[in-house]
């Protein structure tokens, strides 16, 4: 094991802040998904609002949810995760442009 100073104590005391701070955001992004599914369930079961309203606004939830689940609950807001990000957000890119296209052929 290295130790970035000769002091456990020091090392000890920085790993447990980081690992509080670390779960704090998980609790607090996993608390933000409850609130946007509840919130999903509402626009779905109040009949006050269109199918054009509500599909738009649950797709745009999803896509909330998984930025957060992405970049708290799979680590990519740490250092060392840059191919990774580079091949999910390419992937994406490449399925967001196939959907647009087989939309843009079959509508038009």
């Amino acid at each position: 094991m290295s130790n970035n100073t000769n002091n456990t104590n020091v090392d000890l005391a920085y790993r447990r802040r980081k690992s509080a701070e670390e779960m704090k955001h998980h609790v607090i992004s996993f608390a933000l998904m409850i609130f946007l599914t509840i919130i999903a369930f509402v626009a779905v079961g109040s009949e006050k609002f269109s199918p054009w309203f509500v599909v738009p606004f649950i797709i745009l939830l999803a896509v909330i949810q998984v930025i957060l689940q992405l970049y708290y609950f799979m680590h990519m807001n740490h250092k060392g995760h840059e191919a990774p990000k580079m091949f999910l957000f390419s992937g994406v890119l490449i399925a967001a442009l196939t959907v647009l296209c087989f939309m843009t052929i079959i509508w038009w």
